[in-house]
């Protein structure tokens, strides 16, 4: 197959920053996606509507002209995060709430240090009808970073889906066979999001030769046998996984030091990289559903009624890009080349 049509994707999981960034970051997604879930770590992270209402105002003033791309919002959860705070979101119609444990990730130090402290936050999204979107890791100093997603499976996600039954629960950017399995043995109720990085890489490529810093992320990559569970459940067609690609934009020179940022900036190749994954496993049959199908059925929401075009055409990805403020960022697989394009 040379061609490909399928009904236009979205990201269920990114991020954007803020500021002037914003002009570079909006327009790399809504080159192909039609919506995105956004995160909301921002520092000081979206904590409520009016914070997200915000922040959303100033993705749609950076949207390209022309461009209909629209912004899924999300809160921030924090210790102080009360029902009254979800029942007000939900009246604003933001659909979903991301938990970060505290420390984590990326701008996660205001995050949650008490899970168990959420009971009447959990029971509004239920009643709400609201998505709970989990960064699914322990953060224990005492546990070894590449085990601390299925120690988060067995201390957090297991009894929070029994205690919750009808909460749904995206379970973002799985990284091991364990999280794969959890998710397919759950409930309906139960998905997750895969990255473009967990599905092509593992951790030899982030540290076999010397330490890559762009290939750097969390949740950390993971052995090939936990890449491999990944690459087998998108190739499956299971409906309980959809595009997310984790996004995550730093200028060069905070990637490039001696403790550089977690993320990979994907934007700019994901839905070709994708491609080209699913190429690789035999199963472009199964990419609309992943990357355009499955995650509109699980947020509730309709269908795109667009199409976007993939040509089996090789391009080069740019080795760096000039951000607006006039600093390099270097985006994920810079200067590889990829075998499928968007069909402009």
């Amino acid at each position: 197959m040379n061609e490909i049509t399928i009904k236009t994707p979205d990201d269920w999981h990114l991020h954007f920053r803020d500021g002037d960034i914003l002009a570079e970051t909006v327009a790399a997604t809504a080159r192909c996606f039609d919506r995105a879930i956004v995160m909301p770590n921002l520092a000081p992270p979206v904590r409520n509507a009016a914070d997200a209402e915000a922040y959303k105002e100033r993705i749609l003033a950076a949207r390209p002209e022309g461009s209909n791309f629209e912004p899924l919002m999300t809160l921030y959860l924090t210790d102080r995060t009360t029902a009254e705070d979800i029942n007000e979101a939900a009246k604003a119609g933001i659909k979903a709430v991301k938990l970060y444990p505290a420390g984590a990730t990326t701008n996660s130090d205001a995050a949650v240090t008490n899970i168990d402290g959420l009971a009447d936050v959990f029971a509004a999204l239920e009643a709400n009808n609201m998505l709970l979107l989990v960064h699914g890791e322990v953060t224990d100093s005492h546990i070894d970073i590449f085990d601390r997603e299925k120690e988060f499976i067995d201390q957090r996600m297991g009894p929070i889906t029994q205690k919750y039954p009808t909460l749904k629960i995206v379970f973002e950017h799985i990284t091991t066979k364990d999280a794969a399995e959890f998710v397919l043995a759950a409930g309906g109720n139960i998905g997750a999001t895969i990255t473009p990085q967990h599905l092509m890489l593992n951790r030899n490529d982030l540290l076999v030769g010397g330490i890559r810093p762009h290939n750097y992320c969390l949740p950390v990559l993971k052995r090939n046998i936990h890449q491999q569970a990944l690459r087998d459940v998108v190739a499956s067609g299971s409906d309980k996984f959809f595009l997310g690609t984790d996004s995550a934009p730093h200028e060069q020179a905070k990637k490039e030091t001696a403790c550089g940022c977690a993320g990979c900036y994907s934007a700019w190749a994901a839905i070709e990289l994708y491609t080209q994954v699913f190429d690789e496993l035999g199963a472009l049959n199964k990419l609309e559903g992943f990357a355009s199908l499955h995650g509109p059925k699980f947020y509730g929401l309709p269908e795109n009624s667009g199409t976007i075009t993939l040509l089996k055409e090789s391009w080069t990805l740019p080795e760096s890009i000039t951000l607006p403020n006039g600093r390099p960022i270097i985006p994920f697989m810079a200067g590889s080349e990829v075998q499928w394009k968007l069909k402009s």
